[in-house]
């Protein structure tokens, strides 16, 4: 079979690191024969180098290049880009790795659609990935249509083919910022590409030790050297005019502007703030004209001006009023509708820990200069937020606790101008009603509900929640697309999360009372805090002293109210006289699947079953001290009557 995929990864002293990608390169869904995978030792001085011969020498899919140290990953990559053998290659580093059947999917769907670059939905694990660009899948997107130029990691399948044909290869030496030269062009120059967003394909991580490249402080003279290289990239390839400066754009926002904000820019020691502001206002100054800034939000409009004008001390100021800014996202109802959840919220912006207000019936008014002062610049910011506000968004992201992996949720919202005071300012507030469907999430865990909320210079991220105990919505768990599912509010902080794959005391079946539980006509029921969309299918286990029957059952959704009814027929010539403790299994057709006990015993006896209750471990712990009370008496008794001489 011909190679379809050649994997190629840059390997330099990833240590334990690199152990997770390997994993997952193993464990992909495309068949063996029809990937490779090309580690480019790039003079590693730890046990790496060997612990690749080791692995190439027991899986033909490795092979291992060692060359000495380059400084950087261009050359690694182009190495292997010359060894590699696929229709396509992929580019992955040493301390990342691959979804399961990320090089399958990845591969099909750039056959599929004729792309010569197949970009795949990202998750990051303490860094940051693009969110908007993988909002939907893109089978034919171009940097007009779609935010490309969003992703400019070199985290892509591309065809080895489109490579060759216009000579692109990654630039080489101790430099920052290839990727981008190299992935704008091929941008700017494929026939086609398409971005895959219904699957993550790669994991983006930050080791614990912090030591990726990526986060290692620049040097910013020789970094923004190499940025006006991505420039020239783009200037060669586009026409002046809009599209340019919306490529242009990325720049400045990411790589400047964003680097001068809020904390980010504070936390940075004075005299590297001054080095880095300074390379920064000479790149504005230079490459940008009006149009670029001019697409940028208000507050980054407000920094690009400022940058532009020279003035690094208002650029502090207003990040230190930035700082104190921050979204809250508060629960309304959480309640189940046929199968789906159904999470209300409200959502906005707070300053110094109160909620924003903006001018009252503000108009949009260009920035044609820098403001005079920070008062200003918060001023204009205000009033444009205001009058911008048809514009607001807010969405509800469901994130994987353990994978970072996170997947936008159908909303429906509303924006609400709210008076405050006088009515001369007002609070602006979005209310929305987001949809879960616990069966489109693609595997179990521990999912937390995320809120992005977009309002003016803002887009950010916070926890629904936090709320007070006494003021949570308790909508319970539920039985959906073959999983358990549990709502739930996490302790101490009361934000909502989900759990899917939920089992044992977690499902709240504990609080079931006997008198939910009937018996009759040989037909078992009982009413449970389920939800359900409609009939499902159960399995229940009955436990004696000596034997274990099985049978068949069905939740159905409850006609009086919330929860569900299980109903199953008894098995009664198998139920001989004795207690059976009851258990439930609510995906029988699951790999491993497991019961869960019920609170409450059936006693069958005399042709009949009766419902009895299982004691628990309060009623067990109460039986054990009336015992001990009952033997120390009957003890006293004996030595009393012993020291009378047995009268």
């Amino acid at each position: 079979m011909p190679v379809k995929v050649s994997v190629i990864i840059p390997v330099y002293n990833p240590g334990i690191y690199i152990e997770d990608c390997i994993s997952s390169l193993q464990r992909q869904s495309l068949p063996p024969d029809e990937y490779e995978v090309i580690f480019v030792d790039d003079g590693s001085t730890d046990e790496t180098p060997a612990r690749l011969d080791a692995l190439a020498a027991e899986d033909p899919r490795m092979k291992v290049i060692h060359q000495e140290n380059s400084g950087w990953s261009g050359k690694p990559r182009n190495v292997g880009i010359e060894a590699s053998r696929g229709e396509f290659v992929m580019f992955v580093d040493n301390d990342d790795y691959l979804g399961d059947e990320a090089l399958e999917r990845m591969y099909d769907y750039g056959v599929a659609n004729g792309a010569d670059v197949i970009v795949g939905k990202m998750a990051g694990k303490g860094r940051g990935v693009p969110v908007e660009l993988f909002r939907r899948n893109h089978p034919r997107a171009t940097v007009e249509n779609a935010p490309l130029i969003d992703s400019l990691t070199p985290h892509k399948m591309i065809r080895r083919a489109f490579l060759d044909r216009i000579g692109l290869r990654f630039p080489e030496g101790r430099r920052r910022l290839e990727d981008h030269v190299f992935i704008a062009e091929a941008y700017l120059r494929a026939e086609n590409v398409s971005v895959l967003s219904d699957y993550v394909c790669y994991y983006h991580l930050r080791r614990d030790d912090g030591s990726n490249a990526g986060f290692e402080r620049f040097d910013p003279v020789g970094y923004f050297k190499n940025l006006r290289e991505a420039l020239d990239v783009v200037e060669r390839y586009t026409e002046p005019g809009p599209v340019r400066d919306r490529l242009f754009r990325r720049w400045l926002r990411v790589e400047m502007v964003e680097r001068l904000r809020a904390r980010r820019f504070l936390k940075l020691p004075d005299d590297y703030r001054r080095e880095l502001f300074a390379e920064i206002h000479e790149v504005v100054v230079e490459r940008f004209g009006p149009g670029v800034a001019a697409g940028l939000q208000p507050t980054q409009q407000v920094v690009a001006a400022l940058t532009a004008a020279d003035r690094y001390d208002d650029v502090v100021s207003f990040a230190q009023w930035e700082a104190g800014l921050a979204p809250r996202a508060t629960p309304g109802e959480v309640e189940w509708r046929e199968g789906s959840l159904r999470v209300s919220f409200t959502a906005e912006y707070l300053s110094g820990g109160e909620p924003m207000a903006f001018p009252a019936g503000a108009e949009a008014t260009p920035l044609t200069d820098a403001p005079k002062d920070v008062p200003e610049a918060v001023a204009w910011v205000a009033s444009e937020t205001a009058a911008r506000f048809g514009q607001a968004t807010a969405d509800l992201l469901l994130r994987e606790r353990s994978s970072a992996a996170q997947y936008f949720q159908p909303v429906e919202f509303s924006r609400e101008t709210v008076p405050v005071g006088d009515g001369e300012e007002v609070r602006l507030v979005l209310r929305a009603t987001a949809t879960v469907d616990p069966a489109a999430l693609p595997g179990d865990g521990v999912w937390d509900a995320v809120v992005r909320v977009k309002l003016g210079g803002w887009t950010k991220e916070c926890r629904l929640g936090p709320v007070t105990r006494p003021d949570r919505p308790t909508p319970g768990a539920g039985v959906v697309g073959g999983r358990a599912v549990r709502p739930y509010w996490t302790d101490p902080h009361g934000n909502l999360s989900l759990e899917l794959g939920t089992r044992g005391k977690r499902l709240g079946l504990g609080g079931v009372q006997q008198g939910d539980v009937t018996v009759s006509a040989g037909v078992f029921r009982v009413r449970l805090p389920l939800h359900v969309p409609g009939d499902t299918d159960v399995r229940l286990r009955f436990v004696s002293s000596s034997r274990i029957v099985e049978t068949p059952g069905t939740l159905s959704p409850d006609v009086r109210g919330a929860g569900s009814v299980l109903a199953a027929a008894l098995p009664a010539e198998d139920l001989s006289g004795g207690i059976w403790r009851v258990a439930l299994c609510l995906t029988p057709g699951a790999d491993g699947a497991r019961f869960t006990g019920l609170p409450f015993a059936l006693r069958a006896g005399g042709g009949s079953v009766l419902v009895a209750p299982v004691p628990g471990p309060g009623a067990a712990l109460r039986l054990a001290r009336r015992a001990r009370r009952v033997l120390g008496a009957a003890r006293r008794k004996v030595v009393s009557r012993i020291r009378t001489g047995g009268q």
